[in-house]
């Protein structure tokens, strides 16, 4: 298996290649069933992590979500006027082509 030199070293950082490029055997564990698990999180923590994520966010500005609307909604015009046109195109050379 040919890889560059960054995919090998991430590969040897992560313990999946020796230092000699063969691929490192390992078998993952299985979780045991006696395993202690971790306490499930209450749903009022988890709205407060949320809300904490949620703060982190860099959203965008009411101009900014103004302008890629616009954009989006002038491709989408124009992508579907475009279907259109080579959907009318391609039944009329249909029509055309049946009736010779």
């Amino acid at each position: 298996m040919a890889m560059n030199r960054e995919t090998k070293r991430l590969m040897q950082k992560q313990g999946q290649l020796k230092d000699d490029g063969s691929p490192a055997a390992s078998r993952r564990q299985a979780p045991s069933p006696n395993a202690p698990r971790e306490p499930r999180t209450k749903p009022r923590q988890f709205v407060r992590e949320v809300n904490a994520e949620l703060r982190k966010v860099a959203w965008p500005t009411r101009n900014e979500t103004i302008n890629l609307s616009l954009v989006v909604l002038v491709f989408l015009i124009l992508l579907t006027a475009l279907i259109f046109g080579l959907d009318w195109v391609f039944s009329k050379s249909v029509l055309w082509i049946v009736k010779q």
